[in-house]
């Protein structure tokens, strides 16, 4: 086991889901219950990373995050450092690529709740706020848990747009999905299957966790 990797994978997917929950939980809101001009521009924009290949995606935030662009001009003049090759590159990469696992099980949480809710919590005198953090929110928690859960195990799977974004710089970048590329390329097919089988292991139960989520939410005995 490549220690380090798995340190600079941990780290990423917990800053990714502190990072992207709450901006998942506004975006997820917005979609259940707003009607507005542009609207499936805005949500096929959302599920872009699903369908686009990783390393076409990371090609272009490679481009963004450099010298000539204004993000990395911006991050440059902000902190005097590149974004690319860094750590705060791969985790805004990270959040960019994971945008629809945080929001997509969240907006079909909000969607499921029923309007009339929301209307006898304002007819009872509550605010707009206390609304969803008394109402919404608690009836929305497991399409939360599941979001968390989603992105926590895919940006430990992350390779294609951490790689291009990135690289494989040990303590910095390398994720345990790049060490597990390097040991192959190095021929090292026990510690190569050593990484494989603990992703594995973390995706099953992460998986697990959203059907057995979901089952409880139809109802279904799990």
């Amino acid at each position: 086991m490549d220690w380090a990797a798995f340190e600079v994978s941990l780290r990423l997917a917990f800053w990714t889901c502190l990072i992207l929950t709450p901006i998942g939980i506004i975006v997820a809101r917005a979609l259940a219950w707003s009607a507005f001009r542009g609207r499936g521009f805005v949500e096929a924009f959302v599920a872009l990373p699903l369908v686009l290949p990783p390393t076409v995606l990371g090609f272009y935030l490679l481009v963004a995050f450099g010298g000539d662009w204004p993000v990395g001009q911006f991050w440059q003049w902000l902190t005097g450092g590149s974004l690319v090759f860094t750590f705060e590159g791969i985790l805004l990469a990270s959040i960019i690529f994971n945008l629809p696992f945080a929001v997509q099980p969240l907006q079909r949480a909000f969607e499921a709740i029923p309007g009339e809710v929301r209307e006898a919590a304002w007819c009872s005198g509550m605010s707009a706020w206390q609304t969803f953090w008394r109402i919404e929110l608690p009836l929305a928690w497991p399409g939360l848990i599941s979001a968390v859960a989603l992105t926590f195990a895919h940006t430990l799977g992350e390779f294609g747009v951490v790689l291009m974004v990135g690289g494989s710089i040990s303590g910095e970048t390398e994720t345990l999905a790049i060490a597990i590329y390097d040991r192959v390329q190095a021929f090292d097919e026990a510690a190569a299957g050593s990484m494989s089988v603990f992703l594995l292991l973390i995706s099953f139960v992460t998986i697990g966790i959203v059907y057995g989520l979901a089952g409880r939410r139809r109802g279904v005995r799990v």
